[in-house]
């Protein structure tokens, strides 16, 4: 077996592996990265593509989002992947939806976010692609980016050995980490630091961390349109009033509670698959949707054509889109952590685990990755 020398170690080449790459490598570290598939195939590459710094929690867990949506922002036109500053609409279709974005637009320069509450005129002036049957008015943010995750996530590692020299070792599985060795089939290396970033996959290495970290699994259902005729253009983000009882950041309004009560009340099964509802547009024209949320961890294998027909149902309440024909379907599967944004460990000296960003790992994992640099230096 061939002997090889870096400073760090990173292991999984999804956003959060890749990550810290381009941190450490931008420090000045001699880096490997390792994934044991040919090319990232998880929850890096099953998304919307949205960094979405909105739904954030205010604080440190909003500005590591605007951090990560900068690094993207700079990245782009290096590694020549598509992006499309957008920002983001939230659309209200009933009154305590609106109540909701009422109070957020209030209290939102106290907590950090630069939003401005529309009325119906001012949302059909910043989208042609809402709906507008019973619409009551929106929360436009500028902060929202989008990326195709395909491309973005294929194109990074590229760049990472271009131009920092960064190894590159896919097709590798790690089997054992102890250091300063780390063990491959076909390669034994000698790193001072490694950095754990593959998902729930962690379990092989470090099953007993795995099983007290209280990190469950969530399945997510998404769908894609064929690309849109005669080049129509869904213009910011959107999404609507389900929306509101997910994301963290609407956790401070007073009103949230009401309308989650009615949600609950009205439509259970809504709640009985996590189901909220986006829709972003890649640079292909295609128009990105979904999803849902069912955790455990046993992933069931198997989609539900009723998770898809909800998603397809509520999204025709707040979108006009001229084709919804839908080109391709998938679920995909990330590490979720029930009260924390992330779970970071350190089983061994000199091994950390960078895991549980949950949904956020394209809008958070760049912020992240430079708090924890930040952290070991």
């Amino acid at each position: 077996m061939r002997e090889n020398k870096a400073d760090i170690a990173i292991i999984g080449a999804g956003i959060v592996g890749l990550a810290h790459a381009l941190t450490a490598a931008k420090r000045g570290y001699r880096v490997v990265l390792f994934e044991r598939a040919p090319r990232a195939q998880g929850a890096s590459v099953r998304n919307f593509g949205m960094i979405w710094p909105i739904g954030q929690a205010p604080g440190a867990i909003h500005q590591r989002a605007l951090k990560s949506r900068q690094t993207w922002l700079e990245l782009a036109p290096k590694v020549d992947f598509w992006l499309a500053a957008t920002g983001s609409l939230h659309l209200a279709y009933a009154d305590d939806e609106f109540a909701i974005l009422t109070e957020f637009a209030a209290l939102a320069p106290d907590l950090g976010y630069d939003v401005q509450l529309l009325d119906v005129a001012g949302v059909h002036a910043r989208s042609q692609a809402v709906q507008e049957k019973n619409l009551k008015g929106g929360l436009w943010s500028a902060s929202e980016v989008c990326v195709d995750p395909r491309q973005a996530i294929a194109a990074l590692p590229g760049y990472l050995e271009r131009e920092y020299s960064l190894r590159l070792r896919f097709s590798t599985p790690v089997h054992r980490i102890d250091l300063p060795r780390i063990e491959t089939p076909s390669e034994t290396w000698t790193v001072d630091r490694a950095l754990v970033c593959s998902g729930t996959d962690f379990e092989s290495l470090y099953p007993e961390t795995f099983a007290t970290s209280g990190l469950t699994r969530c399945k997510l259902q998404m769908m894609r349109t064929a690309p849109q005729p005669s080049s129509w253009h869904l213009g910011p983000m959107l999404t609507a009033g389900l929306i509101l009882r997910h994301y963290a950041a609407f956790a401070h309004c007073k009103t949230q509670a009401a309308y989650a009560r009615r949600i609950a009340a009205e439509r259970p099964e809504f709640n009985a698959w996590g189901i909220h509802v986006m829709a972003s547009q890649n640079g292909l024209g295609e128009v990105i949707i979904g999803d849902s949320h069912e955790y455990g961890l046993l992933v069931d294998p198997f989609d539900k054509t009723e998770i898809d027909r909800l998603i397809l149902e509520y999204l025709q309440t707040f979108l006009a889109v001229p084709e919804l024909r839908i080109a391709q379907r998938w679920h995909g599967v990330y590490a979720k952590h029930p009260d924390r944004a992330d779970f970071i460990a350190e089983p061994a000296p000199g091994v950390k685990i960078v895991n549980g960003v949950g949904g956020a790992g394209m809008t958070t994992s760049f912020g992240l990755a430079e708090e924890i640099f930040a952290e070991w230096e």
